[in-house]
């Protein structure tokens, strides 16, 4: 039984989203981030990415950085373009893509849920990366990112979703720089929706694996200090977006690697059998196109004979069947040989990162499946890092929870 906890939104004034909301922590560097931020003093950049506002070379974990967001967040608040909401409420958020419509339901989630298995998870997280989001939201007492679920549909759930589409007036409708449309309306049946979560079993991280954590172990340091913990307090819950699955749009999320030993071309053939002159993106499932010396090659990879749910995903193939037996990439997330391209960027991106010499070999993937990732997920396995990349991305600073 999945708990959909309804919350007082701190948000930006309709006239001031679209310069205050901004893509995730996460999919941007510091220096893009600055060049995003620049001559807008309001955006929620100034919030997710503090050091911006710091002298250049600021490390990411140095105790300026964690009150500097959160001074940023606190003058937001007492400004006159951003306030909370009265009532405590769930919403509507519907993203539009390059024509693709997702919606899905924005509303805080349980940290019991997620600590019990009833969010469950598919990706192992980073100690240092839990400690940057933690002391992020220890310091200013607030989530200031959704994360991203998704679940198993109902008729019940969609038809309150379109209903509340229908009937009501949204209060954001603005499309970004990037070209995605991002819709926001309140649901007047807040009791109605929280109740039909309620026949929901699972939900699934898709996207934000950290921040879950963090919310975990930011609400375990509220409860140590709090002798009359009750759980019902906000600390409990972090802000989600619900999206059915059959809604999710997954891309592919591409390897290069920056060194390969002489003769590569030898070995690799020896392993797999090449198809020069290869389209650069794979057009099914077990296939990829690698580009190596100006030339895009084509293979398709083995399988382990009784293969689990991960043994069948194309990313642990390749970590079986390449990286590790050809370029000693037992590690991915350790070695420092390998990078990680999200499928936002295209193949092109790919091409160039080897053709300037920054990488010696780029690998094009056939994206991960939802229901695979479900799968996973259910049978209590992991994936390998850098599974799936989702788009389009969450824009954050439009629904704030503090607690």
């Amino acid at each position: 039984m999945a708990v959909v906890h309804p919350f007082k939104a701190w948000r930006p004034d309709p006239e001031q989203v679209e310069e205050i909301a901004c893509v995730p922590y996460d999919v941007i560097n510091t220096e893009e981030a600055q060049k995003l931020a620049e001559g807008k003093p309001h955006s929620f950049l100034h919030v997710i990415r503090p050091e911006i506002d710091l002298p250049e070379g600021t490390p990411y974990n140095d105790a300026s950085v964690y009150q500097k967001g959160a001074d940023n967040l606190k003058k937001l608040m007492n400004s006159e373009i951003f306030n909370q909401d009265d009532d405590s409420a769930v919403y509507v958020y519907r993203l539009i893509m390059d024509g693709r419509s997702q919606t899905g339901i924005f509303s805080c989630v349980s940290v019991e849920d997620y600590d019990h298995e009833v969010i469950l998870k598919h990706e192992l997280t980073r100690p240092d990366k839990e400690d940057d989001r933690t002391r992020h939201i220890l310091t200013q007492s607030a989530h200031a990112e959704p994360v991203m679920l998704t679940y198993k549909d109902t008729q019940g759930i969609a038809a309150l979703t379109k209903s509340t589409m229908n009937q009501n007036d949204p209060i954001y409708d603005f499309t970004a720089a990037d070209g995605v449309q991002h819709t926001l309306w309140k649901i007047d049946q807040t009791k109605s929706m929280v109740s039909k979560f309620k026949s929901i079993e699972h939900l699934y991280v898709a996207d934000g694996h950290h921040r879950c954590k963090s919310a975990s172990r930011a609400a375990k340091e509220h409860r140590k200090i709090n002798m009359n913990h009750t759980g019902n307090e906000e600390y409990n819950f972090f802000p989600a977006v619900l999206f059915p699955m059959d809604q999710m749009k997954i891309l592919a999320y591409n390897r290069v690697i920056h060194q390969v030993p002489d003769n590569f071309l030898q070995t690799l053939s020896e392993q797999l059998t090449l198809r020069k002159n290869a389209d650069p993106v794979p057009s099914k499932k077990g296939d990829i196109t690698i580009y190596y010396d100006g030339n895009w090659y084509g293979a398709t990879l083995p399988i382990k004979r009784e293969p689990n749910s991960v043994d069948k995903l194309d990313v642990a193939r390749l970590q079986q069947f390449l990286l590790s037996p050809l370029l000693n990439i037992d590690d991915p997330r350790r070695n420092e040989n390998i990078s990680f391209v999200g499928g936002i960027r295209g193949t092109d991106e790919l091409k160039r990162r080897v053709d300037s010499g920054k990488a010696e070999l780029a690998i094009s993937m056939y994206p991960t499946d939802i229901t695979e990732l479900v799968q996973v997920s259910d049978d209590g396995l992991l994936m390998p890092p850098k599974s799936t990349w989702f788009e389009p991305k969450l824009r954050s600073g439009l629904l704030v929870h503090t607690f």
